[in-house]
């Protein structure tokens, strides 16, 4: 198939398109340098906005006191910023929330990669820009080429200075790109003029930073880089419409390699021919059923030379194809590739006759890509493998197999011979050739259709018993039946080898869905690793291992192996070391350290490395084959995100950790700041009294407010039990009835003012629970409904058997609970509105009740008493915890 000619459109780039549906648009003023303009420009245009009748506002603009720019703001509606408190300093950071809750069309946001002051809800800006997005508000950003991922080092390498504060290139990618460029010669002359930095600022940076050499190689990479994005953009459109053709809008360079030597050779051919082109290249293994019979040393070069692409900075492919040039010339219709890189060894004019050349066939029948054709070495007759093309000549079996097919044919056509004419009998012939073809392969098949041949000339035709032929008519038959058989042969050799390749294709998909299902559903990171080694030591037969950073920093710890028996020596610790910090390939098989035993795999999720996998083998050469090494990148990739994913969910429940905290404590000091100053005053007044003579009123007063007081600070005491997890139970037998009469006795003076009633049978079973527990849960309750209930209105403590299970309710007269708002109550520090005694509360007494009733194995729940008369709070004791038969011991 020609390149370019399918017309399909992209699933995979329409569902793109779907996914980006009701999400804003992100457009980025690029810019080489600091100072040529980008805030300008992205002010002037989101004034020509403005003016068209666009909800514009500014979100964040750092002007560093530039007046041009400055006078670009005004007549701009300007977010205020939310300021943080940090290290003794106030940051004014953009506030995220107030842009959300405003909700314009569109937002101008100044430097995509600064970095957000701690406590805020993303540690980078491009981060917040990403939530404004995904609430389909449309955002303008500016951003410097050097503070691009993928470019940090390049710019780092020629300037001297390397920027911390990245965007990834996902960003870029996902963005309109503009670039705002200006000669190197009049940025050079903004500086000296102080439109960039204070003067002092500018001196100093025109010796290092600003030199003209630099400001030049800058300015290429924003070049090259918005060509890059402009292209990537282009062909993504180009394939969800399903338009054919190469889009050559940038060159996009091909490397085809193969198992004979010289394969490294063309890698680094193409290494150098995408540098001078400034284009993205891909090495291309075309993977076609011969591939199966690839010696140890055909697979390790195959594998070398995808590993070396890796390294230079390529992407890699392996595609399985019937054909090589079917299937290279479905890759470069599918990358719209404009450049291919490919190798010719020398062959004989006897093989090129019998066989083709690929490189002529790749030549004639892909137009619009120009070919660079290499010689490569030629293959050394020790060092041949399986010849170029040909299939394999079949087992004995297969043979015996076919003869045997062929048999019974004849014997079936002498059987029905006086039935069927002679054309009828060739026909039937064919099945075993099908049927040799198909199951035993091309050379099986041919062999069915020579003896086929034979055995209908031998037995059916006249002189029947010779070979020989009589009449010419038959002698056309013979040939038409071989004919015939060898084309079936062939026919049905390369439908069985698609077939092959599309189960192979389906294996894939299907180890790579089972393997991702199977993670989906881990929450740890531990049992992921395991998980991963586990499965990738299935699949490809290898021996693996996962290390991540220590904790404390400065070494790679062993989280998880594949066998337990592991050996890391000081090589294999060290390649694995430089490949966490080098982000590469390294180990056996690889360019790198190649002395080690294990082959390491950087686990990359975004710009972030996450830890190593290695994989090791017995067998000699790289630890896996060529044709496994797609499958490896795809399962680490697979790895790689269900690490970060497992990552992220750690760092949120941290997050909410320390919120819950925080939450706790503003909670905790506002309670604090009222319920032990109210006490506290009355306390100090009596006590002021006590100098002109004691009286009953005031040793009561002093007597409640302390009891008050103890009583608060008990419950926070209580709740920090339950928070650290320190609760020690001393389940015992406990009686209702006693439990309920002593909770009333305590709890008096909370009760005071109102009529208690109780009104728990005698006779109810005992319970297994720990009585000072339960004795809390009581208090609390009673103290609730001593300070909601209406005063002067009765309290009732009432207890029941029903189903086998004991309800042990306090029902009180009051305001009740607002409707569908119930179990709110046992919230920790929530305290419902609807009540002018709301105040009077903590909101932790519930909450104990909650915390250690289930702790019991209890359950709480909260209603409205069914007349409205006030509100119910019970404590449900299971069947469980029933004492049925009390022992004798229990008795005493």
């Amino acid at each position: 198939m020609p390149a370019g000619a399918g017309e399909r459109p992209d699933p995979n780039a329409l569902l793109r398109q779907a996914a980006e549906e009701g999400r804003g648009r992100l457009k980025i003023f690029l810019g080489a340098a600091p100072g040529v303009g980008k805030t300008y420009e992205m002010l002037a245009e989101g004034a020509a906005r403005r003016r068209d009748g666009v909800d514009v506002v500014i979100g964040v603009v750092e002007t560093h006191g530039r007046v041009e720019t400055e006078a670009l703001t005004r007549g701009h509606e300007i977010v205020p910023r939310r300021e943080v408190a940090y290290e003794g300093r106030t940051l004014r950071e953009m506030d995220l929330d107030a842009i959300l809750a405003r909700a314009p069309r569109l937002v101008l946001v100044d430097e995509l990669a600064h970095t957000n002051a701690p406590g805020s809800r993303h540690p980078k800006r491009y981060q917040d820009v990403e939530e404004l997005l995904a609430a389909g508000i449309d955002v303008y950003s500016t951003v410097n080429i050097q503070h691009v991922e993928s470019l940090n080092d390049i710019v780092a390498s020629f300037t001297r200075v390397r920027v911390r504060e990245t965007v990834p290139d996902s960003v870029l990618e996902r963005a309109e790109i503009e670039v705002v460029d200006i000669p190197p010669d009049e940025l050079i002359d903004r500086l000296k003029a102080g439109k960039v930095y204070l003067p002092e600022e500018a001196s100093r940076a025109l010796g290092h930073f600003f030199s003209k050499s630099n400001l030049s190689a800058l300015r290429e990479l924003a070049l090259r880089r918005a060509a890059q994005a402009v292209d990537a953009r282009m062909l993504e459109d180009v394939r969800a419409l399903g338009l054919g053709g190469t889009w050559a809008g940038s060159e996009r360079i091909v490397v085809a390699i193969n198992e004979l030597p010289g394969a490294d050779l063309l890698v680094r051919a193409g290494k150098r021919v995408a540098d001078g082109l400034r284009g993205p290249w891909t090495a291309v293994f075309i993977e076609t059923p011969r591939a199966a019979a690839f010696t140890a040393e055909q697979q390790q070069r195959v594998a070398a030379a995808m590993t070396l692409a890796t390294q230079l900075g390529g992407a890699v492919a392996s595609v399985p194809a019937s054909d090589v040039v079917d299937g290279l010339q479905r890759f470069l219709a599918d990358a719209r590739a404009t450049q291919l890189v490919m190798g010719k060894s020398r062959r004989s004019r006897w093989f090129e006759l019998r066989h083709g050349s690929v490189v002529d066939r790749v030549i004639r029948d892909t137009p619009g890509v120009t070919v660079h054709v290499l010689p490569v070495p030629p293959l050394q007759p020790s060092a041949r493998g399986p010849a170029r093309g040909r299939p394999s000549w079949g087992t004995p079996s297969g043979y015996g197999a076919t003869t045997l097919l062929v048999a019974a044919v004849t014997a079936v056509a002498s059987a029905l011979q006086h039935v069927l004419d002679l054309g009828n009998v060739a026909l039937l012939y064919l099945l075993p050739v099908m049927a040799a073809a198909s199951l035993f392969g091309l050379r099986t098949g041919l062999y069915a259709g020579l003896a086929s041949t034979l055995a209908y000339n031998f037995f059916f035709l006249p002189p029947v018993g010779t070979l020989s032929i009589s009449n010419p008519e038959n002698l056309i038959s013979v040939v038409v039946l071989l004919g015939i058989a060898i084309a079936t042969s062939h026919l049905t050799a390369r439908v069985r080898a698609q077939a092959d390749l599309a189960a192979a294709s389906a294996r894939t998909n299907a180890m790579l869905a089972g393997f991702l299902h199977r993670l989906g559903g881990v929450g740890d990171t531990d049992a992921a690793a395991q998980m991963i080694c586990d499965d990738i030591h299935r699949l490809l037969a290898v021996q693996v291992i996962v290390l991540m950073p220590s904790r404390l920093g400065g070494t790679l710890d062993v989280i998880a192996a594949s066998d337990p028996s592991y050996r890391l020596e000081a090589m294999d610790q060290a390649a694995a070391a430089w490949a966490l910090d080098n982000g590469a390939v390294t180990g056996k098989g690889s360019a790198t350290l190649a002395v080690s035993e294990w082959l390491f795999q950087p686990l990359r999720a975004g710009d972030r490395i996450l830890g190593v996998l290695g994989v090791a083998s017995e067998r000699v050469g790289a630890p896996v084959r060529a044709d496994q090494l797609p499958l490896l990148r795809s399962l680490l990739d697979q790895s790689a995100l269900v690490l970060e994913r497992l990552r992220l969910q750690g760092e949120m429940r941290d997050v909410e950790a320390v919120r819950t905290r925080d939450r706790l404590r503003a909670a905790l000091l506002s309670s604090v700041s009222h319920d032990l100053r109210t006490p506290l005053t009355a306390v100090i007044a009596a006590a002021a009294q006590l100098h002109h003579g004691a009286t009953p009123e005031l040793i009561g007063t002093i007597e409640g407010e302390a009891a008050r007081l103890h009583r608060f600070v008990a419950n926070l005491l209580d709740m920090a039990r339950v928070e650290a997890g320190a609760l020690r139970l001393r389940l015992e037998p406990v009686d209702l009835s006693d439990a309920v009469t002593g909770a009333a006795h305590d709890a008096r003076r909370a009760l005071e003012g109102h009529a208690v009633r109780l009104d728990v049978p005698p006779d109810l079973p005992l319970v297994r629970a720990d009585p000072q527990l339960l004795h809390h849960c009581l208090l609390n309750l009673l103290d609730n409904a001593g300070r909601y209930g209406d005063p002067g209105s009765e309290i009732v403590i009432e207890g029941r058997n029903r189903y086998g299970e004991i309800r042990l309710a306090v029902l009180d007269h009051g305001p009740g609970l607002p409707p569908g708002r119930e179990g709110e109550v046992f919230e920790t520090f929530r305290r419902l509105e609807g009540s002018d005694r709301v105040a009077s509360g903590t909101g932790l007494g519930l909450a104990i009740v909650k915390a250690f009733a289930e702790a019991m194995g209890m359950t709480v729940a909260a209603t409205n008493r069914a007349d409205g008369a006030g509100a119910a709070f019970a404590l449900v004791v299971p069947p469980a915890l029933l004492v049925r038969d009390l022992p004798a011991e229990d008795m005493t």
